[in-house]
């Protein structure tokens, strides 16, 4: 399973968010710290679930590390994290 795969399972599985979209920018970072070939090595999540409601800003990403679990952290070099309770108009 890819990464990204294996981020939306957790993700989904923990939070059963309204929307979510998980991209991997590995290539345009192609040449700098983390790259590594075949991609899978930088990401940005973008994800909106009501779970995240009353949470600051620290609390959901701290949720969201919990979610996606130290393993699966560990093999990645950058996540970028949009999360809110609310969608976007």
């Amino acid at each position: 399973m890819s990464v990204s795969a294996e981020i939306r399972e957790r993700l989904v599985t923990h939070f059963d968010p309204q929307e979510i979209e998980i991209v991997d920018e590995s290539e345009s970072h192609r040449g700098h710290a983390g790259y590594q070939e075949g991609g899978e090595s930088h990401f940005r999540v973008r994800m909106v679930s009501k779970q995240l409601s009353g949470m600051s800003r620290l609390a959901r990403h701290r949720a969201a590390h919990e979610a996606i679990g130290k393993d699966l952290i560990g093999r990645i070099h950058a996540l970028t994290l949009d999360l809110s309770d609310q969608p976007t108009k």
